[in-house]
């Protein structure tokens, strides 16, 4: 389709393991004979999928394999995976900085790349120099540059410094730097990797600020993050890879929740978890979220009680010891809360098992939680169980607008709240004069 700015087909990007190079002169040989008959290269039939955490058979390895998708004029795509698995690789192969083993891409428009601090500077020129050579590195003309020098220094924050040789910039300022002249040169395509981590946090507001500016002005945006909250307020799609391929595609918030959701199958599907017992003086036995008869599920509608079980055991009776747990939605902490109040401690325990029954507020709209779990003596936590269970709420059940709720409020919270009014009756006329 003509709207279509990126396309990509069969794309796959084979390493080699070990040292640098193909490795032996025979392989180099027999791939060169290979192309040459115009068959395919020989090792392009064998390697391992890019799971870190399983040793191989194969000195090869495929960072991407057979990945396929297309991005429109004007769409911010967010790619989403876990560290390894294949996203920094995937956007350095539309960058055109490594080519592709297989398969192949086609963009139109100029693309802006910001993959990695400092990349395309010069550590002895000056941030104004750089801002020339890295303008002219993404097709700019010089008076084109010119014109927007003063608004990128600006934007980065190193109006100071412009005369500095970027060597003894920061790498704070090397990443504002870089993703201000991407920015403000008003390429087609914007690609930006996770570098916005290494901002501060108001820097990081203004970066997605812009972005989205870019995006409503009809420009393409391919963004990587793993802050889940920010990709899903500036994408409108998603991609999400695991191991080197692309395994599911759909919107940011569908595509969020499926990477969240991934973990331990035995977990996932009873939504009850328990731990082997050690030898320490109290730890936490088991977890679950459950309906009001005991259920464990993993889906809940909007309008049902949900429970979450807590078994512990103290081995000796101690003082100020309480449980905590945190419930985050789509990765945005929610609360906190205690078992017991701060004001009425301290409070002893005696030794024993324990169970506590917590059920969670009803005010929690549509999405997908992530509970954990801790046990705490005076502020030490010495058994914490981070994201150990997930559920998801849907309010898509038919019987929802019987209840009252306008389920399409903007917000991470879905809370009543009653409007009273004081009537002062005027007569038409009066109306009418004023």
């Amino acid at each position: 389709m003509s709207n279509v700015v990126i396309k990509v087909e069969d794309l796959s990007k084979q390493y080699r393991l070990g040292e640098v190079g193909t490795g032996t002169l025979y392989e180099d040989i027999n791939r060169l004979w290979y192309r040459l008959r115009g068959k395919k290269d020989p090792y392009a039939t064998i390697g391992d999928i890019n799971d870190r955490t399983q040793r191989g058979n194969s000195n090869y390895v495929w960072a991407l394999r057979d990945i396929n998708f297309e991005v429109k004029h004007g769409q911010v795509l967010g790619v989403v995976g876990k560290n390894g698995a294949g996203k920094s690789t995937l956007l350095k192969l539309l960058s055109k900085v490594t080519s592709p083993t297989t398969g192949q891409i086609r963009t139109r428009g100029r693309i802006a790349s910001l993959l990695e601090v400092g990349t395309g500077f010069h550590p002895e020129l000056t941030g104004r120099e750089n801002i020339y050579l890295n303008g002219t590195i993404l097709g700019m003309t010089k008076r084109e540059v010119k014109q927007k020098l003063d608004e990128i220094a600006e934007f980065a924050g190193i109006v100071r410094y412009l005369e500095t040789p970027t060597k003894r910039y920061s790498s704070g300022m090397m990443v504002r730097l870089g993703f201000s002249i991407a920015a403000h040169l008003e390429p087609e395509i914007l690609i930006v990797d996770e570098v916005l981590a290494v901002g501060d946090a108001d820097f990081q507001k203004k970066c997605i600020g812009k972005m989205g500016e870019a995006s409503k002005s009809g420009r393409t945006i391919l963004f990587v993050s793993h802050n889940m909250g920010s990709l899903q307020n500036l994408c409108d799609s998603a991609i999400l890879l695991e191991n080197g391929m692309l395994t599911y595609a759909g919107t940011a918030h569908e595509v969020v929740d499926r990477y969240l959701s991934g973990g331990d199958s035995k977990n996932a599907q009873s939504n009850r978890v328990a731990f082997p017992e050690n030898d320490r003086f109290a730890q936490l036995l088991e977890v679950q979220v459950e309906d009001e008869e005991g259920n464990c599920r993993e889906n809940y509608y909007y309008d049902e009680k949900i429970y979450l079980r807590i078994r512990y055991l103290l081995r000796e009776s101690r003082r100020n010891v309480w449980l905590k747990f945190n419930l985050s939605r789509n990765g945005e902490p929610l609360f906190t809360s205690y078992d017991i109040d701060e004001e009425v401690l301290p409070v002893k325990r005696l030794a024993g098992e324990y169970v506590a029954k917590v059920e969670l507020p009803d005010f929690l709209k549509a999405g997908l939680f992530t509970v954990s779990v801790s046990m705490v003596e005076v502020g030490q936590y010495f058994d914490s169980r981070p994201d150990v269970l997930k559920f998801s709420v849907d309010d898509s059940r038919s019987d929802t607008a019987d209840k009252g709720w306008r389920l399409d409020k903007p917000g991470l919270l879905k809370v009543p709240i009653r409007w009273d009014y004081m009537e002062f009756p005027v007569l038409e006329d009066q109306l009418t004069s004023r």
